[in-house]
């Protein structure tokens, strides 16, 4: 469906510029774009080794592990149909810290793993589990500590203060995810409360 999307979009573009006689500059941007976009995934991949690496030192230190443990009840209390020792959870934790260091691209695939362990747990119905429900919303609202990716692309553009966006990041974050988690439990209590009823 988004492939489909952008194709209209691009269409949409093409046939705006040939009416209103602009293709020179769309066939400008093109070509500035696909510039930029070269130069800043050099930017990007020079940050993400950087930081994949020290999390490939945090965890063979076992600061990872530590981390992990700290944040296991809090997790034990947020997925409570998932027993502490499944590999979901290891996975589950795995990939909130990958998020909390802003590697998004790190976590994915920690978070696709994860989904799959949970509907191993739950594989009764197609539809999605209450753990995965909470682990979609706070995936998708991930606490971020440092906003690695962003910083990147402000030092790709020549900020003077790249990482100055870090408090207001962990500020912003924090509020979503507190309101994911709540959203996600009102709407799990009066689910439980419709059904009690009938």
């Amino acid at each position: 469906m988004i492939h489909a999307i952008w194709l209209g979009m691009f269409i949409i573009g093409i046939v705006t510029a040939m009416f209103t006689g602009r293709m020179e500059e769309v066939s400008q941007a093109i070509l500035t774009g696909a510039e930029k976009s070269v130069t800043i995934c050099f930017g990007l991949i020079s940050v993400m080794v950087f930081w994949l690496g020290t999390m490939n030192v945090a965890q063979k230190s076992g600061l990872m592990n530590g981390i992990t443990k700290l944040m296991k009840p809090l997790a034990t209390r947020l997925f409570p149909e998932i027993p502490a020792d499944h590999p979901a959870m290891g996975y589950i934790l795995s990939n909130m810290t990958a998020n909390m260091m802003g590697l998004g691209n790190a976590a994915t695939p920690l978070g696709i793993k994860a989904m799959k362990e949970m509907k191993e747990i739950d594989n009764v119905t197609d539809r999605p589990s209450r753990s995965m429900v909470t682990f979609l919303a706070i995936n998708t609202a991930s606490l971020t500590l440092i906003p690695t990716t962003v910083i990147a692309v402000r030092m790709n553009y020549g900020s003077a203060a790249p990482a100055e966006i870090v408090g207001t990041t962990i500020l912003a974050t924090a509020c979503s995810t507190v309101a994911a988690i709540s959203i996600d439990r009102f709407f799990y209590y009066r689910r439980i409360k419709r059904e009690m009823r009938i």
